[in-house]
């Protein structure tokens, strides 16, 4: 494979607890990998990972029954956040559209934040899965001196 094509990821993937933790432990996984020196990403990018991260762990935890898991890989440019459970049941976007609903809007509010969303079924129930892109900075090259042989 050509080495020009490899892009560096950091992927994270296991389980989430039940309940109320799971969008906590969720964000503390992946605040910590997006605080890695490998994973160039900008700050106000990485806050809506963390929200994103959030909104799709906490859903999973109120609309479906366990087991949890959490995977995400972030790439130069790139994140992708899947939140798996074992419900088979899709979930559709709201029809209501209340902007005063005090719940219901989560994956409106992933979608606001300028990720793509998909949902996937599984063998074992069902992958929430968010794309969220960003143009990556360019990292300037480590200038060396140049060694003299004198």
């Amino acid at each position: 494979m050509d080495s020009a094509s490899v892009r560096p990821q950091t992927t994270i993937h296991g389980p989430l607890p039940p309940g109320p933790l799971a969008a906590h432990v969720a964000r503390q996984a992946v605040a910590r990998i997006l605080a890695s020196p490998r994973v160039s990403c900008p700050e106000g990018v990485a806050d809506d990972i963390l929200l994103i991260v959030s909104e799709l762990a906490a859903n999973a935890v109120r609309h479906a029954e366990g087991p949890y898991a959490l995977t995400v890989t972030v790439e130069p440019g790139r994140a992708g956040i899947a939140v798996s459970d074992a419900s088979s049941i899709l979930p559709r976007p709201r029809s209501d559209g209340n902007p005063l609903a005090t719940s219901g809007r989560g994956l409106a509010i992933v979608r606001m934040l300028g990720a793509s969303l998909y949902a996937s079924p599984s063998p074992c129930g069902k992958q929430v899965i968010a794309v969220i892109t960003w143009h990556p900075r360019s990292t300037p090259r480590a200038i060396r001196p140049a060694i003299s042989d004198e």
